[in-house]
């Protein structure tokens, strides 16, 4: 098995963990604004526990959107700073289904409407399905008025909403079973995808830790006038 890092600051919650020989230690705070001073100590944290060196690090998955666009680009700095140093693949995951998986984790459904607050009166928006202990992402992820978000066409059984996003839950026209507004990604869903990923012959070189905002406006530079 692996030895894996993951990251996560996307959204409110700041979070690391780390697998070692089957076994998983994490941190987890809720500090808006703070990921840029915390993130870095939590690892330092977390290595110091498991009395194992960075260099026993096979892959540093990491939380690559969407979500706040300052957040994910701390995660992304400091990946690929540690990974560049310690010449490590990445894993990116992303925050929707680590929210899904969160929901599996902490809630036991299966199906799972993820919903992030992108402010701007939108959400980011993604369904995901429960496949070999892992959530799938069904459809594709997308940036959307409250108003505007489905479910997967031909969808049977219940649904799970989880996350910011359904804060807006009055409306949202996707109807769901049960919510849970104040749900935040965590590193260690966002480890248990990238096991899966890693499995699967997963992990991209550094230079290819790229952000997912889902808005091209954001991510596409302005041309000068």
């Amino acid at each position: 098995m692996p030895t894996l890092l993951a990251i996560d600051t996307a959204t409110e919650a700041c979070s690391v963990a780390l697998l070692h020989e089957g076994s998983v230690m994490c941190r987890y705070e809720v500090i808006p604004r703070m990921h840029a001073q915390k993130v870095l100590p939590m690892v330092q944290e977390l290595m110091a526990e498991s009395e194992l060196a960075l260099t026993a690090i096979d892959a540093i998955a990491f939380g690559r959107g969407p979500g706040a666009f300052t957040g994910v680009r701390i995660a992304i700095g400091v990946v690929q700073g540690l990974a560049f140093g310690l010449d490590r693949p990445v894993l990116p995951v992303s925050n929707l289904a680590a929210l899904a998986q969160r929901a599996y984790r902490e809630r036991g459904v299966n199906q799972v409407a993820a919903a992030i607050d992108a402010r701007m009166d939108e959400v980011y928006w993604g369904c995901y399905r429960l496949e070999q202990e892992v959530m799938q992402l069904v459809g594709v992820e997308a940036v959307l008025p409250p108003e505007q978000v489905q479910l997967p066409a031909g969808s049977a059984g219940e649904w799970f909403g989880a996350g910011t996003g359904w804060g807006y839950v009055g409306r949202i026209a996707a109807s769901v079973a049960e919510t849970d507004g104040n749900l935040l990604p965590h590193a260690k869903d966002i480890l248990t995808l990238a096991t899966y990923a890693w499995s699967q012959g997963g992990g991209v070189p550094a230079e290819e830790a790229q952000p997912v905002y889902l808005r091209d406006q954001v991510a596409t530079p302005k041309q000068p006038r």
